[in-house]
């Protein structure tokens, strides 16, 4: 018969370290290595600071917007005065803008700032009183000038994209300016880069992004891929799924209405 395993010290001394099982620290994690091995940029969660934020994708869409508000018709933009008196004050708030964004980091940013969220704020209100005028004007049984109140809706609708695009774009981790900088605060969205391993090294949101999911949020009537995190993230997606949902409710009962 062969000789039996020795066992256990008997002064209670502690087995040696290579006859411990494998701890934590010893197995590999998932959530540090990706799928392919890479490991994981633990940054990613927090949100990489951007390498640049390039304004000319927001410029443009702010021209858009203030397109889209010109052609309204009369109907709609009765509350907002003259026919243009609020695309003018858009325009010159867009150009101080144009002219006071900074050739570096660090200079003008507070003035760039305010500039950019009275602008934002100006096209949101102009929606938000058109949108009233349109739903008012949808309510009533009237036949008179109904398709146009229907193709009236478009410009609106796609002006509530734009404008909730730059609002998260304006808003999301401080600003503009503070995502170009590692102490940022933390993200108010949760993109999908930045929760798959190894997706995207060194990734950071741009304008388009926010304006995706500013559309899939007026599509779907609520968040898609990407998820709010704090309270004015899922208030402003809460706001722009209500008036997103309003438009659309409420121009198909009327279309349905002409067609019959």
């Amino acid at each position: 018969m062969g000789e039996l395993p020795p066992g256990p010290p008997d002064d209670g001394a502690a087995p040696p370290p290579d006859s411990l099982p494998p701890g934590p620290a010893d197995t590999p994690d998932w959530w540090s290595t990706g799928s392919r091995g890479h490991e994981r940029d633990d940054a990613v969660a927090w949100g990489v600071p951007s390498t640049s934020e390039p304004r000319w994708q927001a410029v443009l869409a702010i021209v858009v917007a203030i397109g889209l508000q010109v052609v309204l018709p009369e109907r709609v933009i009765q509350g907002l005065g003259p026919r243009w008196l609020i695309p003018a004050l858009e325009g010159v708030l867009l150009v101080a803008l144009l002219f006071t964004i900074p050739r570096r980091q660090g200079r003008g940013e507070s003035v760039l700032r305010a500039l950019a969220l009275t602008l934002i704020a100006v096209v949101t209100a102009a929606n938000l009183v058109a949108l009233g005028e349109l739903i008012r004007a949808l309510l009533e049984h009237s036949a008179a000038g109904g398709r146009a109140l229907v193709f009236a809706s478009v410009p609106i609708w796609l002006t509530n994209v734009i404008v909730f695009g730059l609002w998260y774009w304006e808003l999301d981790r401080g600003g503009v300016a503070a995502r170009l900088r590692p102490a940022h605060r933390r993200p108010d969205f949760l993109f999908p880069q930045m929760t798959v391993p190894g997706s995207s090294p060194g990734w950071a949101p741009q304008f388009l992004d926010y304006l995706y999911v500013s559309f899939t949020n007026a599509t779907a009537f609520s968040p898609t891929d990407t998820m709010p995190l704090t309270p004015w993230a899922k208030l402003l997606m809460m706001l722009q799924s209500l008036a997103s949902l309003l438009t659309v409710a409420l121009v198909i009962s009327r279309a349905v209405n002409i067609l019959n």
